[in-house]
């Protein structure tokens, strides 16, 4: 019973500061309640809030600078393999139109793998907005996103044909870190239907998570036609 109560008091505590910086009360370059306060304010261990200080500052929300105090870090986007871009500059860098339609928009139950890669219980809300973004109308991308509401609140009211889901998260939940899987394959029917794809042409699918305040912002599947896309980088 020990370690279970143990482990729920320090993920109190990480919950705790995490609030603060949603909510505003701690802002980047804020300092944070040191252990003594958390000790105090939330009657835990010592040891139970120095290890909720240190795995957020691990987790790249908090910075904790020897002798001085422990501070809300910056939330600023860091380099990643796969640069996390917005589809629409991408299309007019090249001196082309972008559009979308909008193909659904609406509140969902978390259910299976997209509770699992949303770190949320089975039966939460979750944000979802499947789109098709052309390239001088032709299908270049199907983005099918999970949001947490916790971190976009106002996500589903956003017109989707003027501003793209990357604007509004980059606004609400500034990125921390993201993590990528990039595969080849033949895509599900309704995919191909919006691709325009034939039945064995293949996709390329991107498979994204971001990370935002220490907590899972989005998911999002990008499906590409392979004989239209391609990826390219610098190293």
């Amino acid at each position: 019973m020990q370690p279970q109560d143990s482990a729920a008091r320090y993920l109190q505590v990480k919950h705790f500061i995490l609030e603060q910086i949603a909510g505003g009360e701690l802002p980047p370059g804020a300092r944070v309640p040191s252990e003594n306060e958390l000790v105090r304010r939330l009657t835990v261990a010592r040891m139970t809030a120095n290890r909720a200080l240190r795995e957020l500052a691990a987790d790249g929300v908090l910075v904790r600078v020897a002798g001085v105090g422990t501070f809300v870090a910056e939330q600023r986007v860091h380099a990643h393999p796969l640069e996390v871009r917005n589809i629409a500059d991408e299309i007019r860098s090249r001196g082309h139109t972008h559009s979308v339609r909008v193909v659904a928009l609406q509140s969902v139950p978390a259910r299976g793998a997209a509770a699992e890669r949303s770190g949320v219980r089975p039966g939460s809300t979750l944000f979802y907005s499947l789109l098709v973004h052309c390239e001088d109308g032709e299908p270049l991308q199907v983005e099918e996103r999970h949001v947490n509401p916790q971190a976009a609140p106002d996500y589903l009211q956003h017109d989707f044909t003027r501003t793209t889901p990357h604007e509004i998260l980059v606004r609400a939940a500034p990125l921390q870190r993201a993590e990528h899987t990039v595969r080849a394959l033949v895509p599900e029917a309704r995919i191909r239907r919006l691709l325009r794809l034939g039945a064995g042409e293949a996709a390329l699918l991107i498979r994204r998570r971001t990370y935002s305040k220490g907590r899972i912002a989005s998911i999002a599947d990008l499906y590409h036609p392979g004989s239209r896309y391609e990826l390219t980088a610098t190293i």
